[in-house]
């Protein structure tokens, strides 16, 4: 196969793929994988509203006891939104930049992980494609079931890497070696509804509320780790749904993120903001995205900083920072890392990717994959 990372990338940034998504970019990834020998596997999970859900898993197996090295992302993006210069889902190069929904966040890193795999005999070990349509949504069809069916299988990788785009200000400047957990929690105060001029017949929800969240808001969690930043507690919604200026409302709501280092548990976190919610007079009710992990340094990140200083001459920041990803899920499998593009236009108007990075990326991952399993 002789077709660029580019040439790839081209072809899957021209499937609208906006989350979930199925159908045409299934396709063309599997078109691009099967003549490489990958034995696909692709299954559909999942109803309305958060589904259906397409998911990949593409397999080519080694010698028998041979290592497995496993390539994991998304081909789900974003909408696009409005003020693009051109079609987000028609590729175009203008200069030396790959624009389209999905050049960085990550269709160009899947095409990167595709061009690496071509010419890596299949007698080095196995390899794997872990790739999902649910991504940038919910993540409950996606990365989720792609695990439960490769444990079924039992095919188990030994090292997994993500192409999210974990670059800053240049191609391989950081790569993350962990991430913080999430977990939302609603809040909410019940009254009891009244005109405003006879207060001692309503019961106002919204100074409890209040309060509340004053009482959230002066916390601090903790203050970091060796690795983790500390975590942070944010107020995202606060809502009561009055449109008359002379009514007591009868409820009050409001929504918390807490974004949590390991010295936290998702479930910990839901149980302390619930006591501190009915101490107030409210409920809380926790929905947890993700735990934190953190795969320490050692040969995996050691075996990425030498691939990388290869082709670019940077060595890459081990962190933990940014949001989740789907590597919190594919940590209970293996040691998980991320590494890819820059992140800078990613789920911007115009996101474009350079050219030279896309081929950068992709000798970046073939590099990886060949040392993890030992060629």
């Amino acid at each position: 196969m002789n077709r660029t990372a580019a040439d790839l990338a081209h072809d899957l940034i021209a499937c609208e793929s906006v989350t979930p998504a199925r159908g045409a970019v299934f396709d063309a990834l599997e078109g691009m994988l099967a003549p490489l020998g990958f034995r696909i596997h692709r299954f559909t999970e999942g109803e309305l509203p958060d589904g259906p859900v397409e998911n990949m898993l593409a397999i080519r197996p080694g010698p028998a006891g041979s290592r497995h090295f496993a390539f994991a992302g998304h081909v789900d993006v974003v909408p696009p939104g409005d003020g693009w210069a051109s079609d987000a889902f028609a590729p175009e190069v203008r200069g030396d930049l790959l624009y389209g929904r999905g050049a960085v966040d990550m269709k160009g890193a899947v095409a990167a992980m595709v061009a690496a795999v071509a010419t890596i005999p299949q007698d080095a070990g196995t390899l794997s494609f872990i790739i999902t349509g649910d991504e940038e949504g919910p993540a409950i069809h996606g990365t989720r079931a792609l695990i439960e069916l490769i444990r079924a299988r039992g095919d188990i990788p030994d090292l997994c890497l993500v192409g999210e785009p974990t670059s800053v200000h240049r191609l391989g400047d950081m790569m993350k070696i962990g991430r913080r957990g999430s977990v939302n929690i609603f809040l909410e105060a019940a009254g009891v509804q009244g005109h405003v001029a006879y207060p001692h017949l309503a019961d106002n929800p919204v100074p409890r509320l209040v309060a509340l969240l004053a009482e959230l808001d002066a916390l601090v969690l903790d203050e970091g780790t060796d690795w983790f930043q500390p975590s942070n507690l944010e107020i995202t919604e606060i809502e009561v749904g009055n449109p008359a200026h002379n009514v007591i409302p009868g409820t009050a709501r409001a929504r918390i993120s807490i974004r949590f280092n390991d010295l936290h548990t998702g479930a910990g976190l839901g149980a302390r903001v619930s006591e501190i919610a009915r101490r107030h007079g409210c409920t809380a009710r926790p929905v947890i995205s993700g735990e934190p992990f953190l795969t320490p340094p050692g040969d995996f990140s050691a075996m990425i900083a030498r691939a990388v200083e290869a082709e670019t001459g940077v060595t890459p920041e081990a962190s933990t920072s940014g949001g989740t990803s789907d590597a919190r899920f594919l940590k209970d499998l293996c040691p998980v890392i991320e590494f890819g593009l820059t992140n800078a236009t990613m789920h911007k108007c115009d996101e474009a990717v350079a050219l030279a990075d896309l081929d950068a990326l992709a000798r970046i991952y073939r590099r990886i994959a060949a040392a993890a399993l030992g060629v």
